[in-house]
């Protein structure tokens, strides 16, 4: 239906979170009628995704640094923020949100994902890596770091609910104080819409 280099963008959009061949066909033809120049612009923005943004070695958050020889985030980095607390949410939405809200001062992990409860394979998620950074933080470029508190601030979804279990149950040996968010998040839905206020209430109520 459509020539090959347009069919071809479109597999390409088709592959991004929540976006179908429909959509995509629409960012294509939507692109096709601005000016050159913005696209020129969202492709050096493009590239510089790739080339300046930065994983953290520890909590795996996402930074800008073009030429920074640092490997932590500007949180890690941050003296000020209490090391004994770590919050470990699915992705990095989940974690700007939670830091809009003023009320949380520790540390971050991003899971990376959740466990699926209706497919048979477990998607991948960072238990291990998050279990060593709970260990030996000065591995990952964080020291004078002793978490007594991990909280498990994941969607309260049923995939959230079941890799909270899990994590639970993989953590136990660690003999460190686990938390969840409190009641006031709505059932079913995601941290990242969640307002400010609710989020902060989750924190205060956490259990």
């Amino acid at each position: 239906m459509y020539p090959k280099s347009i069919q071809k963008l479109i597999d390409i959009f088709s592959k991004f979170p929540g976006v179908g061949p429909k959509t995509a066909a629409r960012f294509i033809f939507y692109l096709k009628k601005v000016p050159e120049k913005e696209v020129e612009n969202l492709l050096e923005l493009i590239k510089h995704l790739k080339k300046d943004i930065k994983t953290c070695s520890f909590c795996f958050n996402i930074f800008e640094g073009p030429g920074a020889k640092e490997d932590l985030c500007p949180i890690c980095q941050n003296p000020t923020r209490d090391r004994t607390l770590l919050c470990v949410v699915e992705k990095e939405q989940d974690l700007v949100s939670i830091e809009k809200t003023d009320k949380y001062k520790g540390l971050y992990f991003i899971l990376g994902g959740t466990i699926p409860i209706l497919k048979k394979e477990k998607k991948k998620i960072k238990e291990k890596e998050l279990k060593q950074r709970i260990l030996h933080p000065e591995k990952f470029g964080l020291f004078a770091a002793e978490f007594k508190e991990i909280i498990l601030a994941l969607n309260p979804t049923a995939e959230g609910k079941a890799t909270m279990l899990y994590l639970k149950r993989f953590l136990k040996p660690l003999d460190k104080k686990i938390t969840s968010l409190g009641l006031g998040l709505p059932k079913g839905g995601e941290l990242e819409y969640a307002d400010e206020e609710t989020l902060a209430s989750a924190f205060e109520r956490r259990e």
